[in-house]
């Protein structure tokens, strides 16, 4: 019988996107083939402790004052609900990680696991107990190239991009560099120092307005999830926007709105899959209920008032052509492996009446090397478009992390 991969799902995270990652990791952990894997939930609380589910036997058991379990509704619960609810209990329990033994083998019953440097070593329970991380953490301390960078000293495979990857696509402002390296074609931009806005707001006002024209958009460099972006339509606007960018990040990024004051441009999304020879999938289109896809819009809004994917956006053939090879270009130019998703704008049809429109332009906006992950998130669904549903999109992942292990074992890093 074919040995099970050990699979550590991780989650939470010290990020604005703490509660992101949980919504994505219940997700993966309802729908993993359990046949293939033997899963471990591994929480990182908002401190940045490394957790187990110390609730979890007392869940099984039934063992809650209110009865209630957490994280569960009425109704009897499936072993992948229950398995999610012990893994969310983590988040509340404080209590160290102890990443249990597989079930074969001669090892301890309970591996103590500090987030130490001890973790960094081949031998550490971390690389030895698990055979691939998926690392399902968005934003700061996971998806910029930090949590990558202890994988990478465990010398264990996970899921994604790798360090460099992970930090140039965190970073927009490295990210733009990297796309303009490439050619790729994007809406007018500056960066500015959290330092310099604090010791001069007029000068870096006037910089800014010199670059470039309202509406703006105001965005911290190293945060996903439209976490602290703000739409700026005038000067009375822009000190909010920046001191709210500025919170959380020292690099501010201020980008020119595409298509001028009143515009509303298309926001197209892509999704790209594979290491080496990536794929392009079908492109979709959000058409957000606000005045643009903030965080709200994603996550907070109610049900009866929803942004609205369409999947495949409308789009001529060589609309759909150019967008798809912009999305495989900026997952090259960032160095990206896995999974990422490219998101672009795409200016609003012309309102002339002359009878030879100019195209609109599309512009490449930034890529996501950790997307949500839920079952009805943008990068699953447009996979599901393509042809390849949610399950097997979580084994594509996991098979593409071995992949990448396997090869990065043909690198020889001392000359002995």
């Amino acid at each position: 019988m074919k040995k099970k991969l050990r699979v550590g799902v991780l989650f939470g995270g010290r990020s604005g996107e703490h509660e992101v990652s949980l919504l994505s990791a219940a997700s993966i952990l309802k729908a993993i083939d359990r046949k293939k894997y033997e899963v471990v939930p591994i929480g990182i609380s908002k401190a940045g402790q490394w957790l187990r589910g110390g609730e979890a036997q007392r869940l099984l058991e039934g063992g809650y004052a209110d009865g209630a379990s957490p994280g569960l509704g009425d109704g009897e619960a499936s072993l992948e609900e229950i398995e999610f609810a012990a893994a969310a209990a983590v988040l509340r329990s404080g209590e160290e990680l102890h990443i249990p033994p597989p079930a074969h083998g001669h090892v301890p019953q309970t591996i103590d696991l500090s987030a130490s440097a001890e973790m960094a070593q081949p031998s550490s329970p971390l690389a030895g107990l698990l055979d691939v991380v998926f690392p399902v953490l968005h934003g700061t301390f996971g998806e910029d190239g930090t949590i990558q960078g202890l994988f990478e000293l465990a010398d264990v495979a996970y899921v994604g991009s790798g360090v460099l990857g992970s930090a140039a696509a965190m970073d927009k402002d490295a990210m733009k560099r990297l796309f303009a390296a490439a050619g790729l074609p994007q809406t007018p931009h500056i960066t500015l120092l959290r330092a310099a806005w604090r010791t001069d707001p007029k000068k870096c006002t006037k910089a800014i307005e010199k670059a470039l024209q309202y509406p703006l958009f105001v965005k911290p460099a190293n945060l996903g999830s439209s976490v602290g972006i703000s739409k700026v339509h005038a000067r009375t606007e822009l000190p909010a926007a920046m001191d709210l960018a500025a919170s959380f990040d020292r690099k501010l990024v201020v980008e020119q709105g595409v298509g001028g004051p009143g515009a509303k441009p298309r926001e197209l999304e892509v999704a790209v899959l594979d290491n080496d020879v990536p794929e392009a999938s079908v492109i979709g289109e959000i058409v957000p209920n606000r005045e643009f896809y903030d965080y709200e819009s994603k996550y907070a809004d109610s049900p009866e008032n929803p942004s609205v994917p369409i999947i495949p956006a409308n789009l001529t053939k060589a609309e759909e052509k150019a967008i798809r090879e912009m999305a495989l270009a900026a997952f090259k130019a960032c160095d990206c492996a896995g999974l990422a998703r490219v998101d672009f704008l795409m200016e609003p049809p012309s309102k002339s009446k002359s009878k030879k429109k100019a195209k609109p332009r599309i512009f490449v906006n930034e890529i996501n090397t950790m997307p949500g992950f839920t079952s009805i998130s943008m990068y699953p669904k447009l996979w599901a478009a393509s042809g390849l549903p949610y399950k097997k999109l979580i084994d594509r992942l996991i098979d593409l992390a071995v992949e990448r292990q396997r090869e990065k074992q043909q690198t020889r890093f001392s000359k002995i």
